[in-house]
């Protein structure tokens, strides 16, 4: 599930039973215990907590936003050794793309905010056309969900109504429950999503490669098994001006693009932020992008 529609979620459901599976509840409808995200492993930090033990905290990106996970002392012992290895390579500086199979979680403060989180079960590194194939299931998935929420807003709010409009059993509860917490929903934003991921998908605009030749020995899995499917194409050879140049084209309503957007979809290409940073700032310097207002970039005709 692409990040923008897990991470948007508020909604939660649990049974009564000391065992019984808790779900998130997405906007679209989804009702999920565990899922397959994908993206760039933007961040993995150690952090010490109140028992002693050390908690790992990251960060996934893929085009529509950003996973959050932790690993801690819970996790399967294979799961543990994958992260402690990861971190020395994001520290590094490696840019590694990674797929995860992780429980969903949330955190509702004291002021009622809800935050999603996920606990990976199972991770491994994977290629670029690895990447490619996973945006497009996931797109679509989104896409399927989207034209089932759309097809129910004319229907009776019950499942016999969805039955009879033949909306799968699968999100029959999850459409209703959606519907009553969260009203009505502007779909939009997740069909930029999905036009930015199949974007990547295509190969239409640059997207992730690693940094360095990844061998069998580096290749890591799960189960610490190898994956022969190496990637050892290189970012080197591109153009990051140019990156961001397309970016800003594409993503232009009419008003220009948000700093974040930009550089957080840069970073969905394999990109780092800072050098990001500093390429729209050379843009901008030279003419070739100009500000219409303060943090949003538009081509300068």
């Amino acid at each position: 599930m692409l990040a923008s529609e897990f991470s948007d979620s508020t909604l939660s459901q649990q049974g009564s039973g000391e065992f019984d599976p808790m779900f998130i509840i997405t906007k679209l409808g989804a009702k999920v215990n565990r899922v397959i995200v994908a993206g760039m492993l933007e961040r993995l930090d150690p952090r010490e907590t109140s028992n002693g033990s050390t908690l790992w905290q990251g960060q996934l990106r893929d085009p529509s936003g950003l996973h959050f996970f932790s690993v801690g002392d819970y996790a399967p012992e294979s799961m543990r050794e994958l992260t402690i290895q990861l971190s020395s390579r994001v520290e590094d500086g490696e840019s590694i793309m990674l797929l995860m199979t992780a429980k969903a979680r949330y955190f509702q403060n004291e002021e009622g905010a809800v935050y999603t989180s996920l606990r990976p079960e199972e991770a491994a590194i994977i290629t670029r056309e690895d990447y490619r194939n996973w945006l497009v299931r996931a797109s679509e998935g989104m896409l399927e969900r989207m034209d089932l929420l759309e097809k129910s807003i004319s229907l009776e709010k019950s499942i016999t109504a969805l039955e009879a409009a033949n909306i799968p059993q699968n999100m029959q509860e999850g459409i209703l429950l959606a519907s009553e917490h969260y009203g009505e929903i502007d779909t939009e934003p997740y069909r930029l999503n999905i036009m930015n991921a199949l974007d990547i998908a295509e190969d239409k605009v640059p997207s992730f490669t690693t940094k360095t030749n990844v061998s069998s020995q580096s290749n890591l899995s799960i189960g610490g098994g190898e994956d022969d499917s190496t990637d050892s194409d290189t970012v080197e050879g591109v153009d990051l001006k140019q990156v961001l140049l397309d970016l800003i084209s594409r993503l232009d309503q009419g008003e220009g693009v948000d700093f974040d957007t930009l550089l957080s979809n840069a970073a969905a290409r394999g990109h780092d932020r800072d050098a990001s940073e500093l390429c729209l700032d050379e843009l901008t310097e030279d003419g070739t992008v100009h500000e219409p207002r303060f943090g949003w970039f538009k081509i300068t005709n």
